[in-house]
């Protein structure tokens, strides 16, 4: 059931705060387990990933890294219409995030040339999830950025892939397939094993190990961001369909029971009629054991007495996906100041935005969309600043240079303006 709040209600605030609260850390046992499980991928390489995985997945992992003739024997078994759609899919995740794409650039003055130079990153690891669904669609949400950023070599990682999810490589233009998952395929992304090559940055979704993992090898690799549990804030009205806002917040729910599925309801009717159509869905929904879970557990409806309160409210929680199935709901779409992709109106369900619009669907969870954004082509570029100066250009600008040294108490930099303008010695 989804519990319904109002502003009245005692632990109206208290639920709300929490949520606004949430962040990414993980349980200390599950942080305790990951940093013995990377120490042993260090120190072991390949028979910690064998071991390893015969122990967590009860797989044996005859081979590590899936040959490409195997590869695409494999991604040839998925059905004609669904590869179908993976290319059409991909088209457009092409197009749209080729317009993200940044050039180098210069800035000069006499005697000084200043550039900025953008370049790829040399070689990328993708982790796609394997477990209770197949994430074909993560494939290309990032492996394509990487790909349009110019990444050398895209690497993927993943446990028991299906053919679908093979396609989607091809597709995508994923160079090198492991069959690795959890904490051991970050390890051996971050630090290169005897089969596995080191990579320079790791993106990707994944559950509380995988996360733990990207958190602890952070700063020896380079990671796209730290998610926590896939979440959804649907601000709703009376103009709004309750069977698809509900549908909308199922489709989140079904994907983890610690999915977070919200709705803000402008006015209790509107939350009443969403709460009973949720529970008529999800008793025929196929994944309804998981997404139950999630709505009794995380799930809540708000309830608020305008869209200007709805919008407001949105903003605090800052969430990974937001839904406006309001009557003006395009003109209030540029009030969204925090959230990781806002879809606008009835038809922009969240479905669209995870398969086939065009933006990448890895998004700031868990309240970063106050700071972080979502995965694109500079996450997969690194920039280089270029300083020229003559002795001109130096002179003009060095006593400046040497008041800032001096005021920091760092002689040794004032030294070394002043010793090339013939002002110290």
């Amino acid at each position: 059931m989804l519990r319904i709040l109002s502003p009245r209600d005692p632990d109206y605030e208290t639920r709300l705060s929490g949520l606004v609260g949430r962040g990414t850390t993980p349980p200390k046992e599950v942080e305790t387990r990951v940093a013995e499980i990377v120490t042993r991928v260090r120190r072991e390489g390949d028979r910690a990933l064998r071991e390893l995985t015969l122990q967590f997945e009860r797989r044996e992992l005859t081979a590590i890294e899936l040959l490409r003739p195997d590869w695409v024997e494999q991604a040839g078994r998925a059905s004609v219409q669904v590869r179908r759609a993976l290319a059409n899919a991909a088209k457009r995740i092409r197009a749209y995030h080729q317009l993200e794409r940044s050039s180098s650039y210069e800035l000069t003055e006499p005697g000084v040339r200043l550039r900025c130079r953008v370049t790829p990153l040399e070689r990328v690891g993708l982790y796609v999830p394997g477990g209770t669904a197949c994430l074909a669609s993560t494939v290309l949400m990032t492996a394509i950025p990487a790909k349009v950023a110019g990444v050398r070599t895209i690497i993927m990682t993943t446990p028991g892939p299906s053919p679908e999810t093979l396609a989607a490589a091809l597709e995508a233009g994923v160079d090198r397939v492991f069959l690795l998952g959890g904490a051991q395929a970050i390890a051996a992304l971050a630090y290169g094993t005897e089969t596995v090559p080191r990579v320079d940055k790791i993106a990707g979704p994944g559950n509380a190990y995988v996360t733990a993992a990207k958190r602890l090898v952070y700063g020896d690799v380079g990671i796209d961001m730290i998610a926590g549990p896939t979440e959804v804030v649907i601000a709703a009205d009376a103009s709004a369909k309750p069977s698809w806002v509900a549908a909308d917040l199922l489709a989140q729910a079904e994907h983890d029971v610690l999915a977070i599925p919200v709705l803000v309801a402008v006015g209790r009717a509107v939350a009443e009629a969403v709460a009973r159509e949720v529970d008529r869905q999800l008793a025929t929904l196929p994944r309804r054991e998981i997404a139950s879970q999630a709505v009794d557990k995380q799930g809540v409806a708000f309830v608020v007495e305008d869209a200007a309160a709805a919008i407001a409210l949105i903003n605090r929680l800052a969430p990974e996906h937001v839904g406006l199935a309001l009557a003006d709901a395009a003109a209030l779409a540029d009030q969204v100041t925090a959230a990781g992709a806002v879809f606008v109106g009835e038809h922009a369900c969240e479905a669209v935005g995870d398969y086939f619009a065009g933006p990448s669907h890895v998004l700031p969870t868990a309240g970063s969309a106050r700071y972080a954004s979502p995965l694109g082509v500079a996450d997969f570029t690194k920039r280089t600043s270029f300083i020229e100066y003559d002795a001109e250009a130096l002179a003009r600008q060095g006593d400046d240079i040497v008041a800032l040294a001096e005021v920091e108490g760092l002689a040794g930099h004032a030294r070394s303006v002043s010793l090339r303008t013939g002002r110290g010695r």
